[in-house]
């Protein structure tokens, strides 16, 4: 029995990188034996073990064979005369396919170290076209390590697996999981260029691939297309290391725009109403989380609202902190209000440009969940007026602060 360290912690490692997770193959060893050794069996599909102390994973050494479309399309085999060139083998980029052995000594058969120094995402031998989910994974490590480039002819084999519907056998599930830890990434642009340039894209969201080529509101953006300026949305929340709801949100947030009638272009009128339906589609086909998905639809209507801040007088900023159940949830209006912030600086130029629209929507929802609820719904006689004085007293609350505090005269 042989255990070595494997993937991406001896990846990170040689680049420097703190490292979360250490992995361990376990060659020459069965199912019996390490529970005989106290490990505690986690995998269902092959045999994954928990270390008794550590709780780090621990996997038997395998082998695999195609038998079928999609990712789940495999026969696995774990058995002691596996080895770990076998095991290696098997993995999606020659980056991940590095591992360590007890004497400290590194096992690179498919030249991992080389691409590391080169910069380079390459695939590690011709099963890579086996497996669907691996052109999530291409996609995801080159929002990870956004300066490697991805070789010609691993893109190539990329374009084959789209082309001859591989990636049709995908569940909505696993798309979601690999697009949700690529929006997390340092650049997560990356992730849609390449998904872009293999054709993933128009097959997985072919909602947001329509947003390239269609040129942007010419007063806010004329030089970049629609596609162009979504990117650069995404990747400022992940410059501000927002969570993974306001990425999403950021990301989807003009999918309206790839269906504006052309003879209404460059102006995209309506398409907020546009967006909410597409956000509403993808959200249910991708199986996407509630809270996800919620941010995203609101961001999708409001957005524009916000944007308009300075222009909106006391009673509409009470109407869409209300619409909005602001009130009832300051947390996920917050998380609202970054989606904003990232749509606006998202523009060529615009990224250092003050945006007060934040701060004067922040200090009226102050303002107006300082009403004190209770006591009108006390001193009201009519119950069904209780609603409109409130809504009357917060605006009456709006008007006089914001005046007081930044001379406004409405």
């Amino acid at each position: 029995m042989e255990i070595f360290t494997v993937g991406g912690a001896i990846r990170d490692e040689l680049l420097g990188l703190p490292v979360q997770d250490r992995d361990y193959v376990v060659v020459g060893s069965s199912p019996e034996e390490m529970l005989a050794r106290g490990f505690k069996p986690v995998g269902k599909d092959f045999p994954v073990f928990l270390h008794p102390q550590s709780r780090a994973e621990y996997a038997l050494a395998r082998s695999e064979r195609k038998t079928g479309r999609g990712y789940k399309g495999f026969a696995f085999r774990a058995a002691p005369e596996v080895s770990l060139g076998e095991d290696l083998a098997r993995r999606d980029l020659t980056i991940n396919a590095i591992a360590r052995g007890a004497d400290g000594q590194l096992i690179d058969p498919h030249h991992g170290l080389d691409d590391l120094a080169a910069g380079v995402l390459r695939h590690v031998g011709p099963a890579f076209v086996e497996d669907p989910v691996r052109v999530l994974r291409l996609a995801r490590f080159a929002a990870r390590f956004a300066a490697f480039t991805v070789a010609p002819e691993t893109m190539a084999m990329a374009q084959e697996m789209v082309a001859n519907g591989e990636l049709d056998h995908l569940v909505a599930e696993r798309v979601w999981q690999e697009l949700a830890k690529g929006l997390m990434e340092d650049k997560p642009s990356r992730m849609f260029e390449v998904l872009r340039e293999c054709g993933a894209l128009a097959r997985l969201l072919p909602e947001l691939e329509r947003l390239f080529g269609v040129p942007q509101r010419a007063e806010m953006h004329p030089e970049i297309d629609t596609g162009v300026h979504v990117m650069m949305v995404v990747d400022q929340s992940a410059q501000h290391h927002y969570g993974l709801p306001v990425r999403l949100a950021a990301l989807l947030h003009d999918l309206g725009k790839g269906s504006t009638p052309a003879a209404d272009l460059p102006r995209h009128p309506n398409h907020e109403a546009r967006s909410v339906e597409l956000v509403r589609q993808v959200c249910a086909r991708l199986k996407v989380p509630l809270e996800c998905a919620d941010l995203a639809r609101l961001v999708a209507r409001h957005h524009g609202d916000i944007h308009r801040a300075a222009q909106l007088d006391p009673a509409s900023m009470v109407e869409l902190l209300e619409s909005t159940d602001a009130l009832r949830r300051p947390e996920r209006f917050e998380r609202f209000l970054e989606a904003c912030a990232c749509d606006f600086h998202g523009r060529q130029g615009f990224e250092d440009v003050p945006y007060p629209a934040p701060a004067l929507f922040r200090q009226a929802l102050a303002l107006a969940r300082g009403v004190d609820a209770a006591a009108i719904a006390r001193n009201c006689s009519e119950p069904a007026r209780i609603g409109a004085l409130l809504h009357a007293e917060r605006v009456a609350a709006v008007r006089q602060g914001l005046a007081k505090r930044a001379s406004i005269a409405w």
